[in-house]
């Protein structure tokens, strides 16, 4: 029997880690770990932003027109937040790419990592439990049911606990 053994970089096992944030502090709780990664397997990173619009009511010209312009302001901030994030990356030596898509969250997600050949998707969990995970839903365990590939799951809580990084 032989047995090989690599350096990270010789295996090169994460060429691109995806990145879904939703604009909070919570869920970018999980970028100095994508750092980290990115730096130890020189890693390209995309940043995603899922963005839905507020319900739409009724359906008068107007409503609509509304609707478009208030997801028009949605994904233009989206992408403000995601640029500023692929700059700080950047400077940092990290190849960084920004997506801004539309949809349902976890579907969107998904084809981001397929579209994109992610090797990692790496995200944060709010942590909610009992009614508030069944009332809202979970996209992290929405993803980690339909994943084809490595999740790499931090559990961002409510307190401002500083975690210590060992790589």
């Amino acid at each position: 029997m032989t047995v090989a053994l690599y350096s990270a970089k010789e295996a090169n096992i994460y060429k691109t880690i995806l990145v879904p944030l939703d604009g909070s502090k919570r869920a970018e709780r999980i970028l100095k770990h994508v750092e980290a990664l990115a730096h130890c397997f020189n890693a390209q990173v995309i940043f995603l932003q899922v963005v839905t619009a507020p319900n739409l009511v009724g359906y008068n010209e107007c409503a609509i027109l509304l609707y478009h312009h208030n997801l028009e302001q949605l994904a233009k901030q989206a992408g403000s937040y995601l640029n500023s994030l692929k700059g700080e990356f950047r400077e940092k030596g990290i190849e960084a790419k920004t997506c801004v898509v539309g949809g349902p969250i976890v579907e969107q997600i998904i084809a981001c990592a397929l579209k994109g050949d992610a090797d990692l998707v790496a995200m944060t969990s709010h942590g909610r439990t009992g009614l508030a995970r069944a009332f809202y839903g979970s996209v992290t365990a929405g993803v980690l049911n339909l994943i084809d590939r490595p999740l790499l799951i931090i559990r961002a809580r409510g307190d401002n606990k500083v975690e210590k990084l060992n790589y």
